[in-house]
């Protein structure tokens, strides 16, 4: 188990963001590790972004985890989140997720949804956007399961989301799911 993560974003579309390291992650695995961190988490604008061997041999090289990927340029690049009123997008923003699942997964690591959750509107309820929300976590919950590792569901603020702002609203919402 590692203890300290640092962010690394190769996504050019979040320039500015809350992120520590930008655009190259080999650079950044190497200054994280002089830092005296244990592991990196990687925000890639899609599943495909890096290769995984090249990743892997970065790991090694430096003796880092990954501790998570970050599904967020799903909504960032993509446009795409959990909540939109057309049906086939949402399809598309839980097969993005998949896919980075799938990335992750393979490094033991999880994949985290913050942004991707959406938010009401566009003739969208509250309710509504809950109920996919929900639905969308469980499934893709339990398609991170297959991996043996969790799928990581991130509150926001309320400029990113609506949905779930605080930790006690986003354990609330998680109440419907799992079952």
């Amino acid at each position: 188990m590692f203890r300290s993560s640092v962010t690394v974003s190769l996504v050019q579309e979040a320039r500015g963001g809350p992120f520590v390291f930008w655009d190259d992650y080999r650079e950044a695995a190497k200054k994280a590790k002089s830092l005296g961190f244990d592991a990196i988490e990687i925000f890639t604008p899609g599943p495909d972004a890096i290769k995984a061997g090249e990743l892997l041999d970065t790991l090694e090289e430096t003796g880092l985890k990954l501790a998570a990927v970050g599904t967020g340029a799903g909504w960032v690049k993509h446009k795409l989140h959990l909540c939109l009123p057309d049906a086939v997008k949402r399809q598309q923003a839980r097969d993005f997720i998949r896919a980075i699942i799938d990335f992750a997964g393979a490094f033991g690591a999880p994949a985290i949804i913050g942004s991707m959750q959406g938010r009401h509107g566009d003739g969208v309820s509250m309710e509504q956007a809950k109920q996919w929300l929900r639905e969308a976590l469980d499934e893709l919950g339990n398609y991170a399961a297959e991996y043996r590792v969790p799928l990581i569901y991130e509150p926001l603020n309320r400029y990113e989301t609506d949905l779930a702002n605080t930790l006690e609203a986003g354990t609330e919402l998680l109440g419907g799911v799992g079952g």
